[in-house]
């Protein structure tokens, strides 16, 4: 992966590599910026394969630090900004890193924990302006410009992206310049990931996602530019999308519907736009249908999980035809992946039963970090254990229902929350919705429906719910509905369902399901 920016910066050392806040760096910049960093990261870390973690929105400095960690064949460690001082700590101390870079708006939460760090010899401050840390800018620009002469190796880890941790600590996933490369490879052959010179890519995503991650690098390695933004803002979206004439990028389904409700949307010139990425949670027909009037142009969906790169499947932009019935599907495997269903014993299921996906592919994680008996279980005989269920169609594409453990268990039957949830989006007056298990001495479990109401609606669950009754069985239907303001959701944006139902279950010696 280093020689991305090499490579950029012998055959187009002018082109702009990256835009960031209106500020270009070019290939040539890239290179030589990222020389800088490894040479001066190698004053601390000097064996192979050492850890350099990084706490920070997006910017162009990420960039810089990660192609710089892995010209001295290191890995870099990318940290949820989102999360508290505990889940940071467990992060830098699990991955051993030894130099930690962080941005302004941690200083104050690495501050309070640094003490307590068990590997970190250096802390950066990318800002500047702190104290005790150096300023990442007059460190970097202090150290040698010459390229680091250490040869590298495909096997070797280049990122340790950590799982959303929906449920216990997150999960440090491996993965090294072959599995990358894999799937880069992937990508270029599928309609979504074949980048030239001539791409621009909006990159909102976060840098310590899979998502946001490998739109940067493919990026890049086509030889294309990336405009990135510190965080997922509609105005910015707005602004940067005609004014760097953005060709392609990833949104996840409730950045689209933020920016369709913006007010601004409809007058903004999306003309450039090649296709547009979606993943990471379900989205519903109408809103689809929406989407695709106000941008004009393609739309893909991408399904994976970060132990594959966030690559198992893809639906082209030629199946968002509604008369062809696989609007809901996220695809069909790759040419060099495959999938199956399987039952709580393993065995295979026919098209059409439900049951666990399974995963394989080329680009799987190497593994998780330091544990092991995670790697042993997720990963059996070549096979990916999702964790999510769904099943394959007669055509072999693929539809979600859940992840296995949100699945609710109602009167002995399965009941999956994405399939509710798709069918109470429909409503006029649902702007967004989880759904959720609850106790119930009768059921074991009830459905119970979040809803966030579009503006100036009124809450009335027995319409939302004779709405739900045209399009779903009836013993799915919520038993109940409640309005909340906002619905709590991760950084790649998924809906965090163990926090909405942590208060019906507080409690409860066990969950029923």
């Amino acid at each position: 992966m280093a020689d991305i920016v090499r490579r950029g910066a012998r055959e187009r050392p002018e082109h702009a590599a990256v835009f960031f806040e209106d500020r270009a760096l070019t290939y040539a910049m890239l290179d030589e910026r990222s020389n800088r960093v490894a040479n001066g990261l190698s004053a601390w870390i000097i064996e192979r394969q050492g850890r350099v973690a990084v706490l920070d929105f997006n910017s162009a400095t990420f960039a810089e630090i990660f192609f710089g960690t892995a010209k001295i064949d290191c890995t870099t460690v990318g940290i949820n900004a989102r999360l508290a001082g505990a889940e940071v700590l467990h992060i830098v101390n699990d991955s051993t890193a030894k130099v930690l870079f962080v941005g302004a708006a941690h200083y104050a939460l690495v501050g309070q924990i640094a003490e307590r760090f068990e590997t970190v010899v250096q802390i950066i401050a990318i800002d500047g302006g702190h104290p005790r840390w150096p300023a990442y800018g007059e460190w970097r620009d202090a150290q040698s410009a010459a390229a680091p002469a250490i040869e590298l190796s495909e096997s070797s880890d280049v990122i340790q992206l950590y799982t959303s941790g929906t449920t216990g600590l997150p999960k440090g996933v491996c993965h090294t310049n072959r599995t990358w490369n894999l799937l880069a490879r992937a990508g270029r052959d599928a309609e979504w990931g074949d980048y030239g010179a001539e791409t621009v890519t909006f990159v909102c995503m976060p840098l310590f996602h899979v998502a946001g991650f490998n739109l940067l690098c493919l990026t890049l390695a086509g030889g294309g530019t990336a405009v990135i933004t510190r965080k997922m803002d509609v105005a910015e979206i707005l602004y940067a999308v005609p004014g760097y004439r953005v060709t392609d990028t990833l949104f996840v389904p409730a950045m689209i519907a933020a920016i369709l409700a913006h007010p601004d949307a409809a007058a903004t010139d999306f003309s450039s736009l090649r296709f547009i990425c979606y993943g990471a949670a379900p989205i519903a027909d109408e809103l689809l249908q929406r989407a695709r009037a106000l941008f004009g142009c393609g739309f893909i969906h991408l399904y994976g999980l970060t132990e594959n790169l966030g690559a198992a499947t893809f639906l082209p932009s030629a199946m968002h035809r509604a008369e062809l019935g696989k609007l809901r599907s996220c695809g069909r495997p790759y040419a060099t992946a495959a999938l199956k269903i399987v039952d709580e014993s393993g065995a295979q299921l026919p098209p059409g039963a439900v049951g666990e996906i399974l995963i394989r592919c080329d680009w799987i994680m190497r593994g998780y970090w330091r544990n092991p008996a995670a790697t042993a279980e997720a990963v059996r005989d070549g096979w990916l254990h999702s964790g999510d269920a769904g099943y394959l169609d007669a055509d072999g594409y693929l539809y979600i229902h859940d992840r296995i453990k949100d699945m609710i268990v109602s009167g002995g039957e399965n009941v999956y929350p994405a399939e509710v949830e798709n069918a109470l989006l429909g409503h006029p007056a649902v702007a967004d919705v989880a759904v959720i298990g609850v106790p119930d001495e009768r059921w074991g479990e009830a459905v119970k429906a979040m809803v966030v109401l579009k503006p100036g609606a009124t809450l009335v669950a027995a319409d939302i719910i004779e709405f739900a009754r045209q399009r779903i069985a009836g013993y799915k239907l919520p038993k109940s509905i409640d309005a909340i303001d906002v619905l709590p959701r991760n950084a790649s944006g998924k809906v965090l369902r163990r926090e909405l139902r942590e208060p019906y279950w507080r409690g409860h010696a066990r969950r029923v399901h």
